[in-house]
């Protein structure tokens, strides 16, 4: 269960439009004065070198980021909720090379304002130390707690944060085919005690069936709460077999009216940009409760 690494994925197209969706997420929630609470279930390292490690073996990044900033370069027309996405990158790379990649902790880090507190979750007995040290380097640092603990099994009982504003990032590796039943269990427990907080998951879309049926498993557990969704993939390629991630989703409940417009915009251009064949596409549908 701990052969799984956020490393060897850092900056790739998945990572785009996570991270893409989450910038967008948190500045909605935060245009309230109210304090915010955001929890990322399964944080990794937080932050990583593109240059060596695991992002170097993978390389993942060169179909990611670094294909993305190439098309932008090229002088391609881009939208601002992309040009807002590089900025986080941009801001971890001041010497003009991009060479780190920041994880979703490291992104949500620089969105904290002063009332806002982060909660990570990491239970890889390696991630967890280099997480606690990399979390540790952050002027952030007092208003994030790190937990090496199981997100599914705690989550309910960090739910509702006292502010009743919150936002939880479910994005587990699925290499180990129950974390899809945990994460129904956990979305079922969650929406039970927090109804009205958004939460955002990750999944990678592949053709085991586990996988292909979650966005469905997951619309019928936003419809017994009677809670609006939306619903997002980038596919990048569609080569036989699936020896690396062709394409990943994500499934937003409670999500701000703002973010399907915003996806609407950036995902044609990412689909664009990183797409290596012509089976390159994107979905976006929503259900309003």
């Amino acid at each position: 269960m701990f052969s799984y690494r956020h490393a060897f994925h850092a900056g790739s197209h998945a990572d785009i439009l996570k991270h893409l969706t989450l910038i967008h997420l948190v500045e909605y929630l935060q245009e309230k004065p109210g304090a915010l609470t955001i929890v990322d279930t399964h944080a990794g390292a937080g932050i990583y070198s593109l240059k060596d490690g695991f992002a170097a073996v993978s390389k993942e990044a060169e179909g990611g980021i670094f294909r993305l900033l190439k098309f932008i370069e090229a002088g391609n027309p881009t939208v601002e909720s992309i040009s807002k996405y590089l900025e986080f990158i941009y801001a971890e790379n001041m010497g003009g090379d991009i060479a780190t990649y920041p994880g979703s902790p490291f992104i949500l880090a620089r969105l904290l304002r002063a009332q806002d507190r982060l909660k990570l979750f990491e239970l890889h007995p390696k991630e967890i130390d280099i997480l606690r040290h990399n979390v540790g380097e952050l002027r952030q640092a007092k208003q994030i707690d790190v937990y090496a603990a199981d997100s599914f099994s705690r989550l309910k009982g960090l739910l509702p944060p006292p502010s009743r504003r919150g936002l939880v990032l479910i994005d587990p590796s699925y290499e180990d085919k129950q974390d899809y039943r945990y994460l129904e269990a956990a979305m079922e427990e969650a929406l039970q005690r927090f109804a009205t907080g958004c939460y955002a998951i990750w999944y990678p879309a592949l053709s085991r069936r586990e996988s292909a049926a979650l966005p469905d498993r997951m619309k019928k557990i936003a419809a017994s709460h009677k809670r609006s969704w939306l619903h997002a993939e980038l596919r990048v390629e569609n080569a036989p077999g699936e020896r690396r991630l062709q394409a990943s989703g994500m499934f937003i409940i409670n999500p701000p009216w703002t973010l399907e417009n915003h996806l609407s915009e950036a995902l044609p251009i990412l689909t664009k940009a990183l797409g290596v064949d012509g089976g390159a596409q994107f979905l976006l549908k929503s259900f309003e409760a």
